[in-house]
């Protein structure tokens, strides 16, 4: 941030000399930097108001007028005790980031345990309030939706444009009340704005329009400064040339806070924000004795630095590689973004050492940072050298076949470069728009296309544009939405990039000795029990944490209107600029567009599409463009440690810790306030230890691969370089309609066959080129995730998790000798990446002995061989074992032999596996190798044992179906359902899966009729959910489990909406925020009557999963090419309860997954082992591999052996205390006719009906006696189920689809009575009143056309119809308003988890 964060304060030289000082010192404000490391480490109690940090209470924190759903809380309060900790005491300085030190671990703390559960602690964001975004009016080009105002105040601040942000913030006084906390948060942020322009300019007059704002725009208006407000000012003052005036301006504004009942908060704001220089200020100008009581008398110091040194590293070693024979800008793509690889004068120079580094690690930092920062620029240096030598070569002629694709991206980007510039001028003077639209779209886009030079705005463009549209089936075009997204995308990524460099840049202020300031510390002790405002300085900080912290000048996320405004500008430019010169008879030339628009016609709706040039796109295919160039690349040194959301990871460029998109707003909450408490702390940690592994290029699988390449042959995963594929003659117009189709069906298959090499050659092409930059080099992979805690690493093109000849490539920059187990596990690696994976590990050490002439074969002449090595399932994957088997057996020791090859260690159905061990199942559990065992159990092959059992059985009962697929059922055919049916795989989905198996094994099979081929699919499917059911009775029901409660959350309305609702009720609770716009109490009822919760969920490692799935609703973005539909997810959309219930159990199971990974990750890394992982895949070096098993297994027994279920249970009953769901009640049983005839006579709305069992809850719940005497006799629906028995007459979950081994009637697949229409509580009571037609016919939809029906005659369709009406009117619900609580945790199997550490196939 440009202003400082609140978690920045003393240096780390400070705190390690003044530990004596901080051992007496208990004044946290006063140095905030450990005190704020004492929060997150400590363990925080929380409360849905405040939060308790375990010191005495203070009065309420008020701090204005905070809306209650816009600040961060917690599930429950903490009970009081004694605080026994000492925040000073070891002092952790973790939070220093300083990318010149090598990350260490705290030796007294193990990461790789668990943390005790404790529900209170369960992290809550009570965001259910929020409204959906408003648009306002433009007034003087300021208006659209609020956000995007916000948005457009942010940028205007950052880039120093203080008239406009000022403009903007009056606007923001016409829209908002004075009171509302988002507008105090606009004026705080001009503050900040201020003080960050003063402290580079030093312009004084800013010091009198500050304190005029103050007064006039801010208090004239009715908007009440808080604590920020006041620090802001109180900062900003210091700046002030006149000593006198400042000394002034402090205490009036000191006072000012006084008056507002802030001053205590005030301080620690201030102390919490104040730089070093300031720090000294405050001690001089400060009131209550800081600077005439205390006799401090400061002198400035000079900035302390570090003597910077600058040593050359040494050379890498250079090493011949073989020449690669391809042509073009795909094979320079990194030669100049990454020469400084092999550039050794350059390196050590032009940074500062700090304690620690040596000059080698040094260079290596400065190289990253030159990497990461210079990608356009190295791009431009390119095209322009690209473009010379063009010029020279051909002179006269320089059509587009004589020109390089450097060459004509230079051209392009000189095309492209004066219209950028002048739109710039444009946007500097928006009211010299030709019309009213042009004007308005220049004030919304205009600030964020000003973060980058006209230059790497036009580069950026050209880039992105040619990545997009040659990295994909480019002869079919794209989607103009698509191209326009990344497009804006990629320049939001620059933008944020260019943002952080300034910053770093920035931060400069003055260094106070460690001396000067334990000499302010050392005569401030004696303060702490003088001065009233350091009594509670504990808890003050707490409360100051736990608001819900000012943006001021964050550089918040583009929002899809902006990125779309901005991307279509810059496609629009360079569509209309991008041309290429063709030959014209006879020697002329002639110039015609680069890219093409059209429309066309996809799924029924017209879709905008952009095409490249048919000579371009000829071009492209022999000469693929290196698209990202140096963007996210492998790192020189490693990663920095992660701290916070965006805190980690690369040295320049900014990453998520998550991989989040617009739908994940509730995520990127919930991170940050996770980060901000501690609680992610093991999770960074695992994070970091993925990235710190040191890789390496594996010489010989290089030269192997390269020469593979230049050949053009097809080997492995290697895609052709001209693909022969025969095309069907065209059967010509008197072909029937049928073979016409046929014809063109054939076609499109063989096209989409053809772009697809084109593409995997392409995308290839750029992973051996990263691959031969980094050829002598060590290297790094930085690590993020997923929002179910899934483990992946950035750098996209080439990495541990790519496809088969990536890894192939890797080997991990450090050896061990391979040792007697090594040998053997390097036997049996070879064995599992050959596919002879199901036998026991003895079989697969002698598959090896028995094939090794062929491995000797392949290592030695993997081309001109017998070529052994391409029969295996990882062919390139198994050419490295060969290689590295080979050379440790012809070593004179192969015991010695330094092993850099990973070796692999795969769980079985990893998704069973965790199913198994929280259902107790012990059949399930065998058959996943949970149990001991002498070889390896198949879950596949006993499925499919299973599953034909039951087919011979009934086709001994005379089944046609059965008879037919008799003898038929491979592993092959199960596998894939069988996998996926742990993570939610749908029953249509589960059919489509076997069908397209059932076409493989037996094309012949039903070919000429596609209906009984599906029925068959779906027979198939039947039985193999049949069969799981069976396996895993335990993990059937806690998936049940887990669903019912999703269903409870997704239908639950929270306390604060019903509290809200009832305000509405009463006639006060319909404000907003806002002085204009909807106001109305329909309107504010609507909103708050939503069912927008989501289900929330903290893993065994204390990060917070949410899932993102809601109902969105698009909206219209004009730009100057098309109109774009646009989706913007927000917290106040309702949940789309189908995809939440669905995706539930597979999530939670993920989540499971990777907490297994990080704990065994944190593990090995304490042992020193090398780890990495592929999901469920975990490698180390072989000597390791009995090591890393004994990890994997006491980690999985370690987590299994917390009541998981139990923990997630409590977790709900804490996070969703006091909500209220609405149930459903079987509509013919005794509790649903009196609940009926109940409705008739009170005549209530839904709304209504709420209300009154809310009312009726808490007179019961209440201390007097009258009251609850009131509660029991009142008389509600809620009370009638009571009456009957809590969940005798519920209807049971019907949305779990594909829940694991279970198949609804595939009559009963539509039908779904329990939620209103819309999730709203204003509509129709579901299946109550009218007709039974009537009451059904609305909700059932009919069945698949290709299902089993199709085949039945009419009086079996019109049979089954008559049926299926009977039996919905059998399932017919009602609603009832009941309190969110859970069901019953499912009775665990007999299973004990702890058996699986004997056993040896769990993962192997």
């Amino acid at each position: 941030m440009i202003i400082r964060s609140s978690r920045q304060g003393l240096r780390r030289d400070a705190s390690r000399s003044l530990q004596p000082l901080f051992d007496q010192l208990q004044c946290p404000w006063l140095c905030p930097a450990l005190h704020n490391d004492f929060l997150r480490r400590q363990k925080v109690r929380r409360t849905a108001t405040s939060v308790d940090r375990r010191t005495p209470p203070v009065a309420p924190f008020t701090a204005g007028n905070r809306s209650q759903e816009r600040g961060f809380a917690y599930a429950a309060a903490a009970e009081p005790g004694q605080d026994d900790y000492l925040p000073w005491d070891t002092p952790s300085n973790s939070s220093n980031n300083s990318v010149g030190r090598d990350f260490t671990w705290n030796s007294q703390r193990p990461f790789s345990g668990l943390s005790a559960f404790d529900p209170a602690a369960t992290l809550v964001i009570p965001d259910s309030l929020k409204l959906a975004p408003r648009n306002f009016r433009y007034v003087n080009g300021i208006g659209g939706e609020v956000g995007d105002i916000h948005r457009i105040l942010q940028a205007c601040l950052q880039l120093g444009q203080l008239d406009r942000a000022a403009a903007t913030v009056r606007r923001l006084n016409d829209i908002y009340k004075p009171d509302s906390l988002e507008l105090l948060e606009a004026h705080n942020a001009y503050f900040a704005g201020i003080l960050v322009n003063i402290r580079t300019t030093k312009n004084q007059g800013l010091l009198n329009h500050m304190h005029k704002w103050f007064e006039v725009e801010m208090r004239g208006n009715g908007v009440k400064p808080n604590e920020t407000t006041i620090a802001l000012v109180i900062q900003t003052s210091f700046h002030d040339f006149n000593e006198k005036k400042i000394a002034r301006t402090v205490r009036r504004y000191l006072a000012i806070a006084k008056e507002l009942d802030i001053y205590d908060l005030t301080m620690g704001t201030l102390y919490t924000r104040m730089s070093d220089a300031e720090f000294i200020q405050m001690t001089r100008y400060g009131e209550d004795g800081f600077s005439r009581e205390s006799g401090i008398d400061i002198e400035d110091q000079a900035i302390s630095s570090t003597e910077e040194v600058s040593e050359p590293m040494r050379d890498s070693q250079d090493s011949d590689i073989l020449p690669q024979k391809q042509k073009g800008l795909g094979l320079l793509a990194l030669h100049k973004s990454l020469e400084t690889l092999s550039t050794s004068t350059r390196r050590g120079q032009g940074r500062k050492l700090v304690e620690g580094d040596q000059p080698e690690r040094a260079g290596s930092i400065d190289l990253q940072q030159q990497i990461e920062r210079d990608t356009i620029a190295s791009a431009l240096e390119r095209w322009r050298a690209d473009s010379e030598e063009t010029e020279k070569r051909v002179r006269f002629n320089t059509s587009l076949q004589n020109r390089s694709l450097g060459s004509l991206m230079w051209t392009w980007h000189k095309q492209l470069l004066p219209a950028v510039e002048d739109e710039i001028r444009k946007i500097r003077d928006p009211a010299s728009s030709s019309t009213k639209q042009e004007e308005t779209d220049r004030r919304m886009y205009g600030p964020f296309l000003q973060y980058l030079s006209p230059e790497t705005l036009s580069a950026t463009t050209v880039l992105a544009s040619l990545q997009t549209m040659t990295l994909t089936s480019s002869a079919k075009g794209i989607a103009l939405t698509r191209l326009i997204t990344h497009v804006g995308k990629s320049i939001e990524e620059e933008s944020e990039a260019e943002l952080l460099q300034r910053k770093k840049t920035a931060l400069t202020n003055a260094r106070v000795s460690p001396r000067e300031r334990s000499k302010i510390l050392a005569k401030l002790i004696k303060l702490k029990q003088k001065n009233a405002a350091l009594k509670n300085a504990s808890t003050l900080s707490g409360e100051f944490d736990k608001k819900h912290e000012s943006t001021l000048l964050a550089e918040p996320e583009w929002s899809s209107t902006i990125v779309t405004k901005v991307g279509a500008l810059m496609v629009s430019l360079l569509y209309k600029v991008a041309r290429i010169q063709l030959p014209a008879p006879p020697k002329g030339l002639k110039s015609e567009p680069a890219f093409k628009k059209s429309l066309e016609f996809a799924n029924g709706r017209r879709l905008g599409v952009i095409k490249l040039h048919e000579a371009i796109l000829e071009k492209v295919m022999k000469e693929p463009v290196g698209s990202a160039i140096a963007k996210h690349l492998p790192m020189l040194v490693e990663p920095v440690p992660w701290t916070g959301f965006k805190d980690g990871g690369f040295l320049q460029q900014p990453v998520s810790v998550v991989r989040t998109g617009s739908q994940h707003s509730q995520t990127r909450d919930y991170m940050k306030l996770a980060s901000k408490s501690g609680d992610m702390t093991q999770v960074y940690k695992a994070l970091d230890v993925l990235g710190k592994t040191p890789w390496k290029i594996n010489h010989a699988m290089f030269r192997i691969m390269v020469d593979v390449w230049n050949s053009g042959e097809e080997v492995a995963n290697i895609a052709p370089l001209d693909p022969k594929i025969e095309y069907p003659s065209d059967p010509g117009r008197s072909a029937s309609k049928e073979e016409r189709r046929q014809y063109a069906h054939k076609v499109k298959q063989l096209d989409d066959t053809r772009d697809g090499y084109h593409s995997n050659r392409c995308f290839q092409n750029f992973q051996l080129e990263v691959a031969k930059a980094f050829l002598n080099s060590d290297f790094y992979f930085p690590h993020n995730m997923d929002f179910r805690g899934r483990a992946y690493p950035v750098p996209p093109y080439l990495n541990h998790m790519g496809a088969d000849h990536c890894r192939g490539l890797l080997v991990f920059a450090k050896g061990r000798e391979l040792g007697e187990s090594g040998l053997s596990w390097l036997r049996v690696h070879l064995a599992n990446v050959f596919g002879y994976d199901k036998a026991s590990l003895a079989d697969r050490q002698e598959f090896s002995r028995e094939h090794i002439e062929d491995i000797y074969d392949s290592a030695k002449n993997p081309l001109g061989g017998r070529r052994w090595w391409l029969n295996a399932e990882d062919p390139w994957q198994c050419l490295a074992t060969c290689l590295e088997l080979t050379n440790a057996l012809e070593s004179p020791d192969p015991h010695k032999f330094v092993s850099r090859l990973p070796v692999h260690q795969d769980g079985t159905c990893n998704g069973l596996q965790h199913y198994a061990a929280l259902g107790g199942d012990a059949d399930g559990a065998r058959q996943v190798n949970l149990e001991p065992g002498d070889r390896p159990s198949d879950i596949y092959t006993a499925v499919a044992d299973m599953v034909q059992a039951s087919i011979a059985k009934d086709a001994e009962m005379g089944e046609p179906m059965a008879q037919l697929l008799n003898g038929k059922i491979k592993r092959k055919v199960v596998k894939q359902t069988v996998m996926t049916n742990v993570y939610g795989v749908t029953f249509a989905g589960a059919k489509s899966q076997v069908l397209h198996q059932l076409k493989d094994l037996y094309p012949n099979l039903l070919a000429s009729d596609a209906v009984q081929r599906f029925a068959a699919s779906g027979y198939i499917a039947r039985k193999i959910f049949d069969s799981l059911s069976i396996m895993f009775t335990g993990a059937h029901d806690i998936q049940y489990w887990l669903g019912e409660c999703a269903s409870r959350i997704c239908d639950a309305l929270t306390p604060q909406q019903i509290e809200r609702l009832e305000e509405i009720s009463a006639g006060n609770g319909h404000s907003t925020p806002f002085s204009v716009g909807p106001t109305n109490r329909r309107s504010l009822k609507n909103e708050h009557s939503r069912f927008k919760t989501s289900v929330i969920w903290t893993t065994p490692l204390k990060m917070p999963i949410v899932q993102p799935y809601r109902k969105t609703s698009t909206k219209k973005v004009k730009t100057n090419l098309q109109v774009v539909n646009l989706v913007e997810p927000s917290v106040a959309d309702p949940v789309s309860k189908r995809k939440q219930l669905q995706a539930f159990p597979p999530n939670f199971i993920h989540s499971l997954d990777a907490t297994h990974m990080f704990l065994s990750a944190l593990k090995c890394h304490e042992l020193g082992l090398s780890f990495a992982a592929v999901h469920d895949s975990f490698w180390t070096h072989a000597a390791d591999v009995d090591t890393m098993n004994t990890v994997i297994r006491e980690s999985f027994i370690k987590m299994h052996s917390e009541n998981i279920v139990g923990r997630l249970a409590a977790e709900f009953e804490a996070r969703y205390k006091g909500g209220m769901y609405l149930a459903t009640v079987k509509f013919n049983s005794a509790v649903g006719k009196a609940i009926r005839q109940l409705r008739r006579r009170m005549a209530l709305e839904k709304m209504d009906e709420l209300l009154l069992e809310k009312r009726r809850l808490t007179l019961l719940a209440s201390s007097d006696a009258d009251q609850r005497a009131e509660g029991e006799a009142m008389v509600t629906p809620g009370k009638l189920v009571e009456d009957a028995g809590e969940g005798q007459d519920l209807a049971v979950l019907e949305n779990l689809e594909g829940a694991l081994g279970e198949v609804k009637d595939e009559d009963d697949t539509q039908v779904d009575f329990k939620a209103p229409a819309s999730y709203s509580l204003d509509g129709h009571e579901v299946a109550d009143g009218g007709s039974d037609a009537d009451s059904i016919s609305d909700v059932v939809e009919s069945q698949d056309a290709l299902g089993p029906d199709t085949a039945k005659s009419p009086s079996q369709v019109e049979a089954k119809k008559k049926a299926k009406l009977a039996r919905n009117r059998q399932i017919r619900k009602t609603w009832v308003w009941r309190p969110l609580t859970f069901p019953p945790i499912p009775n665990r199997g007999t299973f004990d988890v702890s058996r699986l550490k004997d056993s040896k196939y769990f993962f192997s």
